[in-house]
């Protein structure tokens, strides 16, 4: 069995040698392996007298400061693959951004820097005006960067409705919000891989009559449904199209998705 880790904020993962490599700023792995021999030798040569070397923490980059800009074309033709209008993304709190900067103290005390400017860059906001993610749907390796926990689209629900559905991101509670099916609303988890807490699936139990989950088609995706089936004892749906809802709203138009999804929503929300 081999354990490895992962580390969501900075996304740095791996096996334990990574991790040492990580912790001790260690560059190559070979280097790494001997530090572990080499300590684990010296444990074992003398236990009494090892002393254990000072890991020093240092911060990780944080969103120091953004600028949200005005919505342009580029945009438009963004979130319109998805029928997803202006209207919408400023109900859910959607803004773009011209750049957003990022700090973090080093090991030395001095403080680094990155500002990242794009076309493609959208703050996800709280009510409040406290921005909780960061979407950057052309960055291949790291299209979200998380700032705080949030159900997304929470703060949207109208609690009159019958009948919750928890998919697996707020574009597509936005896209689902599209197919107009009517007494069902919509919330997201941080992400497929973020349990929404117990006592919050109790409460939202008590609001609505019936609650199912629609995440992603993909191996990941269906594993999360299982937990949230397990757990809650929430059904969960399959939708055979493209990977999300979004990609197939994208990819087939809102009718066809909804024929297909309609039967799947109706049997998912009336199983007991």
């Amino acid at each position: 069995m081999t354990y490895k880790f992962k580390d969501f904020s900075s996304s740095i993962q791996g096996d334990a040698i990574t991790l040492v490599q990580t912790i001790f700023n260690i560059e190559d792995r070979a280097s790494a392996s001997f530090k572990i021999l080499n300590d684990y030798k010296t444990y074992l040569g003398d236990n009494r007298s090892y002393k254990q070397p000072e890991i020093k923490i240092y911060e990780n980059y944080k969103v120091s400061d953004y600028t949200i800009r005005h919505w342009s074309n580029f945009d438009q033709k963004y979130w319109g693959q998805y029928y997803i209008g202006s209207n919408m993304l400023e109900a859910y709190n959607v803004s773009p951004l011209e750049y957003y900067k990022m700090t973090r103290t080093e090991l030395d005390g001095t403080v680094s820097e990155i500002t990242i400017n794009g076309l493609y860059l959208y703050g996800y906001f709280k009510s409040d005006g406290i921005m909780y993610k960061i979407y950057q749907p052309k960055n291949v390796n790291k299209k979200f960067l998380k700032l705080g926990n949030y159900t997304q689209g929470s703060q949207q629900l109208t609690l009159t409705k019958d009948y919750l559905v928890i998919t697996s991101s707020l574009k597509d509670v936005m896209a689902f919000n599209k197919l107009a099916f009517n007494n069902v609303e919509c919330i997201a988890p941080d992400s497929e891989n973020t349990m929404i807490k117990e006592s919050s699936i109790d409460k939202l139990k008590e609001k609505y009559k019936s609650i199912c989950v629609l995440f992603d088609n993909d191996e990941a995706g269906i594993n999360s449904m299982k937990k949230y089936k397990e757990r809650y004892g929430l059904p969960y749906i399959i939708l055979d199209m493209e990977k999300d809802v979004s990609d197939s709203i994208k990819v087939h138009g809102l009718q066809d998705v909804k024929e297909k999804l309609f039967p799947l929503l109706k049997k998912a929300i009336h199983e007991r």
